[in-house]
């Protein structure tokens, strides 16, 4: 697995791994525990993970998904 994305925003992750679903690419969120033990300080952000050979299209995925977020 390889990073695709590392946040913090719960919210966005979510769309994101639907987005991913929605296209048939498997997505991992790893870190959740870790960034749960930390509490609300936001020091562990969780990573979306994806298979290497996906990355490319996950990757141009979430440059659509990031246009149609509003920050």
């Amino acid at each position: 697995m390889v990073e695709l994305l590392r946040t913090n925003d719960l919210v966005f992750l979510s769309f994101l791994e639907a987005a991913l679903k929605a296209e048939g690419i498997e997505a991992l969120v790893f870190d959740s525990a870790m960034s749960v033990t930390e509490g609300s300080i936001l020091a562990i952000p969780r990573r979306l993970m994806v298979a290497p050979a996906d990355k490319a299209r996950a990757e141009s995925i979430l440059a659509d998904v990031k246009t149609a977020y509003p920050d």
